[in-house]
């Protein structure tokens, strides 16, 4: 119906005839007709209201759209090679084994200086109590056959004192265990005692020599000449190359090693005996033994353990020859072990609450994503360092809450750090909410 013919309905509905009275039946359709504009208007103002009252509703609960993350990449440090401090004097040669996962199976090797033979002194004595543990081995707990000293072997003593060699009592008749005399000869460098052993080894001087050949040949130490077996020769020679691979040889035998890191003993005959090798004890240095023929001729074969705060600590071996005194070679080889000790290191990685990012919401409010805690990791030398982050969407976005973690890679080594959010994102007012319907919808 047009809206004339509406208004001309209503017109007639309330024309009153001034000489008949009220039409009942018009007064029945003016009733219907204001009811109908009744429910149509009241059907109109409930939807708009139900409209209203919806849209609040949804506009009160709808979810939040999802804060936009805002970070940057972290970046592995990079790791510097160690340094060795080698002993400048002279010539060194030098293993380093353990840590595999680190140094490689075959460990590392440094040297300094040439290679070629040099008088090595009572170093000697290490070749001879391995050739005569070759032919007359000690079991491990054991002291090995039994030697009895003759008035030749008495002798001894004067022959090596006379040329300022170190010696030890052997009385005439005196009986002594093989250890104990291999123990003589090593830890004070008794020159007879090393002279009587080897005789009573093989019989003669000659068969000694012999054996001593045999032995260098089969360990392929092509280097290594000796002519009798104490080093006071200066033809006894070798090079560091093949003192290295008996320096190894010696550490190997436990009856050596175990004599090599006795710092005194007292037997009976010769008494009390300190060790030469004053070392022991002071850097992780365990053995091996000292030797020198003079000024510019000193030498040391030495073994050590040297911790480094990752796993087992590192097995090093070593020579070094032709110091110029024992106080100067002593120290450049405390001086080595700290620097292999050194290798090991701890690299600084991140610093506390180190900032990476942030979250950003549509009704501006924000956070910071920070790595919570510092962290460092300890390596060798320049091992890489490489890194992985791990992030997830906040699910509070508290202060504190952890979003994830970074972990470093060094070889076997890794170590982890939290990423946390920094600050709390309050959620948006409800006036935020009823005004932004588009940021709602996403």
């Amino acid at each position: 119906m047009s809206d004339p013919d509406l208004q001309s309905e209503f017109a007639d509905l309330f024309e009153v005839d001034e000489q008949d009275g009220p039409d009942p039946a018009l007064i029945a359709a003016r009733r219907r007709l204001v009811r109908r504009a009744l429910i149509t208007v009241t059907v109109v103002m409930t939807v708009a209201l139900a409209s209203i009252v919806g849209y609040v509703f949804w506009a009160l609960n709808a979810p939040l759209p999802s804060p936009v993350a805002n970070t940057r990449s972290l970046e592995a440090p990079t790791t510097q090679a160690a340094t060795f401090a080698l002993p400048a004097e002279g010539a060194t040669a030098v293993a380093v084994t353990g840590a595999p996962d680190y140094l490689g199976a075959d460990g590392v090797r440094l040297t300094a200086g040439d290679d070629g033979a040099r008088s090595i002194a009572s170093i000697s004595k290490v070749i001879t109590a391995l050739v005569v543990l070759d032919a007359h081995p000690i079991a491990d707990g054991d002291v090995g056959p039994t030697l009895t000293f003759s008035k030749a072997d008495h002798d001894l003593y004067d022959q090596y004192y006379v040329q300022d060699a170190a010696v030890a009592e052997m009385p005439t008749g005196s009986t002594m265990s093989l250890r104990d005399a291999l123990a003589t000869m090593l830890i004070p460098s008794a020159s007879n005692y090393a002279d009587a052993v080897s005789t009573w080894a093989f019989g003669s001087r000659s068969a000694f020599l012999s054996a001593t050949d045999d032995y260098l040949a089969r360990e392929g130490l092509t280097g290594t000449t000796i002519v009798e077996p104490t080093g006071i020769s200066p033809r006894n020679v070798s090079t560091p190359t093949d003192l290295l691979r008996i320096g190894q040889l010696a550490a190997a035998n436990s009856t050596i090693r175990a004599i090599a890191a006795t710092p005194d003993i007292t037997l009976p005959g010769p008494g009390h005996l300190t060790n030469t090798n004053t070392l022991l004890g002071e850097g992780g240095v365990t053995g091996l033994k000292t030797g020198n023929l003079g000024e510019g001729t000193f030498s040391l074969l030495f073994t050590a353990t040297v911790d480094t705060g990752v796993g087992e600590p590192l097995d090093v071996t070593g020579v070094t020859l032709g110091g110029q005194s024992r106080a100067s070679q002593d120290a450049a080889v405390l001086r080595l072990l700290d620097s292999i000790r050194a290798g090991f290191h701890d690299v600084p990685l991140v610093e506390a609450d180190t900032l990476i990012g942030s979250y950003t919401t549509a009704w501006g409010a924000s956070a910071q994503l920070v790595v919570a805690d510092a962290a460092s990791i300890r390596t060798w030398s320049d091992t890489p360092i490489t890194l992985t982050t791990d992030i997830s969407n906040p699910t509070e976005f508290r202060d504190g809450e952890q979003v994830g973690s970074v972990t470093w890679t060094a070889g076997p080594a890794h170590t982890t750090a939290a990423l946390r959010v920094r600050g709390t994102i309050e959620p948006p007012t409800d006036w935020w909410r009823l005004t932004h319907p588009a940021e709602l919808l996403g």
